[in-house]
C-alpha cells in the first residue's frame, strides 16, 4: 500500500506544483510528502522531480511516471467509487457547460430522459463555445470537443467527430469543385475562428499531410452560422460531422475531396477531480457515454 501512498503524494506535488499545497490537499505534513516522494525515487532508482527554491519541474522519467501513475490512481479510485457509491442516491444540482451547437443539437434532447431516470437531480446548463475554468467558475462538468492537451483535469471520452469540408451545390456550380486542398486558397471560405489552427487547414491525403492557408471571406465564432451561410451558397466550410452529416445525407451540402481527411476530434466530459466523485456526476457521465457513443 505504501507504493500507492507514494504515487498519490507524487501526483499531488505535480498537480499543485508545491510540496506545501500537496500536503494540505492530502491532510498531512510537508515532511511526510517529501519523504514519500524521496522514497519513491529511491525505489525506482531515478530522479522524478527537479527541485529548486522557486520551482518544481518533472524530469523526462518523471513525466512518463506521472502520466502512467495518474491513470493507475484514477482507475483505482473509480473501482472504489463503483463499490462504495453503488447504494448512494444520485441527487442535487449539477452545473454543466457545453458548446453551443453541440449542446442544442445533441444534448438538449437528452436532458428530459436523464431527469426522468434520476428525479432527485437538478440541472443548470450553460452554453458557450469558450473554454471555461471549471474550478474558478463553479462548473461540475464541461463538455469539450477537442484534442485534449495534458491537464490536471480529469476527462472521459464520450464519442468522436471528424471535420468535413463541404459546400452547397449552388456554390460548386458557380465556382467549380476543388480537387486538391491547395485550390482552397482561391475559393470563398467561411471560417470558424475558434479552431486552434485558425485559417490554416490541415489534411491527410494520398501524398501525406497537406496544409493550406485559406483566405476567408467570412469569419464566425459559431458553427451554426457557418453552416447557414454555406447552405445559402456563399462559400466552403470545414465543420464537424455532428453538425453537417444530415445536410450531406440530404444533398444540401456536398462533401469535397473525401480522399483528403481532416482531423478527428474527441468529445469529452471534463471534471475537476477524481477524488470522491459524487454519485450525481458519475451517473451523468455514464448516461452521456451511453447516449452519445453512436452520434
Amino acid at each position: 500500500m505504501d507504493r500507492f501512498i507514494e504515487m498519490e503524494a507524487f501526483n499531488a506535488v505535480v498537480d499543485y506544483g508545491s510540496f506545501v499545497k500537496a500536503a494540505d490537499s492530502l491532510n498531512t505534513s510537508k515532511a511526510a510528502v517529501s519523504r514519500y516522494v524521496s522514497d519513491l525515487e529511491t525505489r525506482l532508482g531515478v530522479r522524478l522531480l527537479h527541485r529548486t527554491t522557486r520551482k518544481l519541474s518533472l524530469t523526462d522519467e518523471g513525466q512518463i511516471f506521472f502520466l502512467r501513475s495518474k491513470e493507475l490512481l484514477s482507475e483505482l479510485n473509480n473501482a472504489e467509487l463503483e463499490i462504495t457509491s453503488r447504494n448512494d442516491i444520485a441527487s442535487g444540482l449539477i452545473r454543466i457547460n457545453t458548446p453551443v451547437t453541440f449542446g442544442i443539437k445533441h444534448l438538449s434532447p437528452l436532458w428530459g430522459k436523464f431527469l426522468d431516470r434520476y428525479p432527485e437531480i437538478k440541472l443548470e446548463i450553460s452554453l458557450a463555445d469558450r473554454i471555461v475554468d471549471l474550478v474558478e467558475e463553479g462548473y461540475d462538468v464541461a463538455i469539450r470537443i477537442a484534442n485534449l492537451p495534458n491537464s490536471n483535469l480529469i476527462s472521459k471520452k464520450l464519442s468522436a467527430t471528424r471535420l468535413i469540408i463541404c459546400a452547397s451545390p449552388d456554390y460548386l456550380k458557380k465556382h467549380g469543385i476543388p480537387q486538391h486542398p491547395q485550390e482552397l486558397a482561391h475559393h470563398a471560405i467561411i471560417s470558424y475562428n475558434l479552431f486552434s489552427t485558425k485559417d490554416e487547414w490541415h489534411f491527410d491525403g494520398p501524398e501525406g499531410q497537406v496544409s493550406v492557408k485559406t483566405n476567408p471571406r467570412i469569419h464566425s465564432n459559431n458553427g451554426d452560422t457557418c453552416r447557414a451561410i454555406a447552405l445559402n451558397g456563399l462559400g466552403i466550410i470545414l465543420q464537424p460531422s455532428f453538425l453537417i452529416s444530415e445536410d450531406i445525407q440530404s444533398g444540401a451540402l456536398i462533401e469535397l475531396m473525401p480522399q483528403y481527411k481532416s482531423i478527428e476530434l474527441g468529445i469529452y466530459a471534463i471534471y475537476a477531480s477524481r477524488k470522491h466523485l459524487a454519485p450525481k456526476i458519475r451517473v451523468l457521465i455514464d448516461f452521456l457515454a451511453e447516449n452519445l457513443k453512436n452520434i
